[in-house]
This record gives structure tokens, C-alpha cells and sequence, in this order.
């Protein structure tokens, strides 16, 4: 049974709320993670919970327990001279800015001469997610893998 403290190891694939494919594990390796870790994204965890191997899952998750609702305060126009070093900037890039919180993933959204207007907000921030799939395996977490907080090994993190 799914519970804390558990490694699982599932199938998914995940959609948006018009139905487009945005991941899935079918094409890679099966997702591999410690429960109550906090590894995924909460909703998809609070529903995987008390599940066993074999079970199959669909769910829906909201924003809120996703990866938030989008911020637009967060959305900002820098200017180029912000980006020093890279020659060629286009909407969609996504850039690693170190900010005083560690590192950070910026989505280049628009451009206006040498303002350019960034997104700091995860790329599927405000979107309601579908999530199908199967537990293949549940078994218990080993003691280096609750120091670590994460799974090691085949489909987990790896040192």
C-alpha cells in the first residue's frame, strides 16, 4: 500500500484540461518516488495514497495543488543587457537566473527592442492537470534513501 515513506513506481501519462499530452512515462523509464518526500507535485501524491501495485489511477489536479495558479507579478521586462554574454534572444527560451533563493527558471515570453519580458512562473503554472496511468510496485524505502529524501538506484536519483 501506498503510504509514507514507500518508494513507488508508476506509469502516467498527464494531459491539460484540452486534452493535449504534456508527459508521459511510456516513451521513458516509469516514475520512480518517495512518498511524502514531496518529489511530486502534492495532488497527484494525496491521490496515489493507500493505492497498491497494480492499481490503476485517474485523476484531476487543480492549480493550487499543481504547480500553483499562474503569478502574473511575477512577469517582468528586463533590459537585454540583463542577458550579457547571450547573442541571440527569442520568446520561449528558458534561461537558469541565480536570484538570492538559489536558482531560478526564467521563460523569455516577449520582446520590444531591448526590453524583454520574462516569466518566472512554472511552465504548466495555472494549468488543471489529467493524470492516468498504474502503480507497477510499492516497497518499502531504504534508510539512504529517507536520509536523502529522494529514491536511488533504477529511475531514482542517482550519486
Amino acid at each position: 500500500m501506498i503510504e509514507e515513506n514507500k518508494v513507488v513506481t508508476l506509469q502516467y501519462n498527464v494531459q491539460d484540461s484540452d486534452g493535449i499530452l504534456i508527459d508521459s512515462s511510456e516513451a521513458n523509464d516509469p516514475l520512480v518516488y518517495l512518498h511524502g518526500g514531496h518529489n511530486i507535485i502534492s495532488g497527484l501524491e494525496s491521490a496515489l495514497l493507500g493505492k497498491a501495485s497494480g492499481d490503476e489511477f485517474d485523476v484531476v489536479i487543480e492549480p493550487l495543488d499543481a504547480y500553483g495558479e499562474h503569478d502574473e507579478a511575477l512577469v517582468q521586462v528586463v533590459p537585454k543587457s540583463a542577458f550579457e554574454g547571450v547573442e541571440q534572444i527569442e520568446p520561449g527560451m528558458v534561461f537558469t537566473a541565480d536570484t538570492p533563493n538559489g536558482p531560478m527558471q526564467l521563460t523569455v515570453t516577449a520582446m520590444d527592442g531591448d526590453d524583454i519580458t520574462i516569466d518566472p512562473n512554472h511552465p504548466l503554472a495555472g494549468k488543471t492537470l489529467h493524470f492516468t496511468g498504474s502503480i507497477t510496485e510499492v516497497r518499502d524505502a531504504t534508510e539512504e534513501e529517507l536520509e536523502h529524501g529522494h529514491v536511488h538506484g533504477a529511475g531514482g536519483h542517482q550519486h
